[in-house]
């Protein structure tokens, strides 16, 4: 009890910071998610720099579509 006590002491401000400010990492944890199905889904990339760029056109940051041009 001691040793649970102390815990508790020592980390009670890491424990109630989040309830406080009602922050969760749920979209840290979806995020990583997603990256791992990316690395499931590609079977080992060449490199780095490709593994960022599958990633990043899955979450959406980066598109295939051609940029509208205007007329005029």
């Amino acid at each position: 009890m001691f040793r649970v006590g102390r815990t508790v002491k020592t980390h009670l401000w890491g424990m109630l910071n989040p309830v406080q400010l009602k922050a969760t990492n749920a979209i840290v944890e979806s995020v990583n998610a997603t990256i791992q199905k990316i690395k499931g889904r590609a079977g080992g990339c060449r490199n780095r720099a490709r593994f960022r760029t599958a990633t990043l056109f899955h979450k959406g940051v980066w598109s295939l579509m051609p940029a509208v041009i205007s007329e005029g």
